[in-house]
């Protein structure tokens, strides 16, 4: 029985050993690596300046391999004026076109061979210095539409797109460290740097569903350096990143990233990120458990280690589906257009109560009598807290004559604990009740900030519809008159009377009686109720007492309405 445990525990401790070593790798030599390749980040410039006669202005600064031999592939080139300078004997195959203008310096030690416009090329005195030359050519030319740097130059090519820089670029040819290969109106191909690479990668992968873990560690023997690491797709990945004490990593773009590292921390529109964790160690196996302890996860994709040919490199992260590095450079890099996301992606959600528990559903129409509460997150970069903040708001009504108002804020209570890389904030849209406009954009400026230093965060965005709050409808006026109004309204009405009276009177008048009233004619009037006696018939000749009579009776009805109208 004894046996059977001493053999049980045995097994246990080989298949806990196997697993332990399983997370873990041996990297071995080699310049094939196929998840990183080197560019070198060299002198540059790059501007949209173009002459008055629409020639492009192009300095190409260069160095061959060991075998001199270049080839100049300008075929298909925009009309430009190329001005090569180097400090090697060249020997170059050269095919331009007629568009073309070659400027080489007088004692030039570039062979140009196969050329069939010879009178395209110039030899010219000229500065061989970078500054120099930059000045020489603007007070040449007008100006510089790019100035590249390329070592182990092996051949260049036109793709036959216009040369001047897409965007914002300025006239002003300030030269800088730069990726030569964004500079898509060239193709350049050179050998391989001499960047001495192990790696390997652990039997054991990572499922498909958690983001990659790449391990770079550089040698302390190697030097400080700055390395610039840059993602060609848009996967989720984490880096450990280790480097000799006075080594800058610079992220491209983070928005895709998750790190750690013992130097410090570059980010576009941020702050410089200072060391957080101190890790001096550059043994490989070593390196690989201490990423996986700061990520907390079992394994990793690719451990990586390399000593940098040069100060300043470019380090690309290649594709998922690559998986070998040949020894030219890769298709050249659109370059970054105002269209590209922000380092940091931000997001903002919409809620209807101060509880943050429903957002507001994106299609939803939200009432202008409502607060709105909002909350602005950001992408976690690594173990960095970061903390967001909102700047100013405002809303923008979609339509061909769009009205923007500024939208005042009150900040949210929000803790770090609660909601990290999150600030919260409400706003009230009834300053929006007046307009007539439904659709709105709802914008917000905001800085993200990191040990209180503060960098430009950009802007977020949100579509939002407002409607008018239900209105009861109008109650009907309740016409209420007082004794003004009563007496004005008798008085009108004794007006009304006496006018239709005196109206009846005169058309009487007009219509046949004008000296007098014959009372006895109207009383037999139809509708006149102020005699009931009948007509009597009168003879043709009346005698005498019955004139007599007749006049008395006349007399004495007569009488009667006379007193009457009296």
């Amino acid at each position: 029985m004894e046996g059977h445990m001493v053999r049980f525990a045995l097994l246990l401790c080989i298949a806990v050993a196997a697993s332990a070593s399983s997370q873990t790798c041996e990297p071995k030599t080699g310049n094939d690596n196929p998840w990183f390749h080197v560019r070198e980040m060299l002198t540059g410039c790059w501007t949209n300046f173009v002459t008055e006669d629409k020639a492009e202005v192009h300095i190409l600064n260069f160095a061959v391999p060991e075998d001199k031999f270049l080839t100049l592939e300008m075929t298909n080139a925009k009309p430009m004026n190329l001005i090569l300078t180097t400090q090697d004997t060249v020997y170059a195959l050269c095919h331009i076109n007629a568009n073309v203008n070659i400027y080489m310096i007088s004692n030039s030690t570039i062979r140009l061979y196969d050329n069939k416009y010879n009178n395209s090329v110039h030899k010219q005195d000229f500065p061989t210095q970078d500054e120099e030359l930059v000045r020489w050519a603007r007070q040449k030319f007008g100006g510089v539409t790019s100035f590249t740097t390329v070592r182990n130059l092996k051949k260049i090519s036109s793709t036959g797109i216009a040369g001047i820089k897409p965007g914002n670029g300025s006239h002003s040819c300030i030269l800088k460290h730069e990726d030569a290969s964004e500079k898509h109106f060239v193709k350049i191909e050179t050998t391989s740097l001499a960047s001495s690479f192990t790696s390997c990668s652990p039997q054991q992968q990572s499922p498909p569903d958690d983001a990659e873990l790449h391990i770079i560690n550089i040698p302390e023997n190697a030097g400080a350096c700055n390395v610039s690491l840059q993602q060609q797709d848009s996967r989720k990945i984490k880096v450990f990143l280790r480097g000799p004490q006075g080594t800058t990593w610079t992220i491209l773009n983070p928005q895709h990233t998750q790190f750690y590292s013992n130097n410090e921390i570059l980010l576009p529109a941020m702050p410089r990120i200072p060391i957080l964790h101190t890790f001096n160690n550059d043994n490989a196996e070593d390196v690989q458990r201490k990423a996986l302890e700061s990520f907390k996860v079992s394994t990793f994709t690719s451990y990586t280690e390399f000593k940098p040919a040069d100060s300043t490199i470019l380090l690309v992260l290649a594709k998922n589906d690559n998986t070998t590095v040949t020894e030219t450079a890769s298709e050249p890099v659109i370059p970054i257009t105002p269209n590209t996301p922000h380092p940091m992606p931000l997001l903002m959600q919409l809620y209807t109560s101060p509880d943050y528990r429903s957002p507001l559903d994106p299609n939803a129409k939200v009432q202008s009598d409502r607060r709105i509460y909002a909350e602005i997150s950001g992408h976690t970069l690594g173990d960095i807290a970061v903390t967001i903040k909102v700047m100013s708001c405002s809303v923008r009504s979609r339509g061909s004559c769009p009205v923007e108002k500024e939208l005042p804020f009150i900040p949210e209570a929000c803790s770090s604990n609660s909601c990290p890389n999150t600030t919260r904030l409400s706003f009230s849209l009834d300053q929006l009740q007046e307009l007539t406009s439904t659709t709105w954009d709802l914008e917000c400026s905001v800085k993200v900030c990191y040990s209180e230093k503060c960098g430009d965060g950009g802007r977020v965005r949100r579509n939002l519809e407002v409607t008018q709050p239900c209105l009861q409808p109008p109650t009907p006026p309740c016409l209420d008159f007082g004794l003004p109004g009563v007496l004005g309204i008798a008085f009108g009405g004794f007006l009304i009377g006496v006018l239709l009276i005196g109206a009846l009177w005169f058309i009487k008048i007009k219509t046949g009686y004008p000296t007098g009233l014959d009372m006895s004619s109207t009383a037999n009037l139809p509708g006149c109720p102020c005699s009931g006696a009948k007509r009597q018939p009168v003879s043709t000749n009346p005698s005498p007492s019955e004139n007599s009579s007749a006049n008395a009776s006349i007399g004495s009805t007569q009488s009667t309405p006379t007193s009457s109208m009296a």
